[in-house]
């Protein structure tokens, strides 16, 4: 599916455009004018449609005009966990864009796709990330407090409508 964005002018006297890529973008801003005959240059631009994770990927970056044709590149080249990543680390964690796109391998995030904080306590039992425990002990675990405990040190987010627990390095 491609991306469609949207350039709205910050001069209130002009009409914005919608675009597909930056070409486009540059066609249509070289010849826009305001209701004066002045070229149009500063804009706020806004995602219209494309994937559910590119419109994450978007707001973790603040989509802009200064970054917009990154955002592109950004959508054609990730993978969707990196895209996962990436969102992560700069929109969660507070990892500066550039440093990310420059190591996407750089970001040190612990990462569970999990819908609660109990199933990431059942999931780290489980592990034996708390020793070797019988199974017969297992069964009087209270995984909500250990699950509660965790979510301490981790955080809970929803992308492309998958839920994930992770902790930031």
């Amino acid at each position: 599916m491609s991306i469609t964005l949207y350039a709205q002018p910050y001069d209130i006297s002009a009409k914005g455009f919608y675009f597909r890529n930056v070409e486009e973008f540059d066609n249509k801003v070289s010849s826009l004018v305001n209701a004066y005959g002045n070229l149009v240059e500063e804009f706020e631009i806004q995602f219209i449609d494309g994937e559910t994770i590119d419109y994450e990927l978007a707001n973790a970056i603040d989509l802009s005009q200064g970054n917009f044709s990154q955002f592109f590149e950004l959508v054609d080249d990730l993978e969707e966990y990196e895209k996962i990543n990436l969102i992560i680390a700069v929109g969660e964690c507070g990892y500066d864009l550039k440093t990310v796109i420059d190591d996407i391998n750089a970001i040190d995030i612990d990462l569970y796709e999990e819908n609660s904080f109990s199933d990431l306590a059942r999931q780290f039992v489980d592990e034996g990330l708390y020793g070797e425990i019988p199974e017969s002990v297992q069964l009087y675990i209270d995984y909500d407090a250990i699950g509660r405990d965790l979510a301490i040190d981790y955080g809970m987010v929803s992308i492309n409508r998958k839920s994930f627990i992770y902790r930031c390095g």
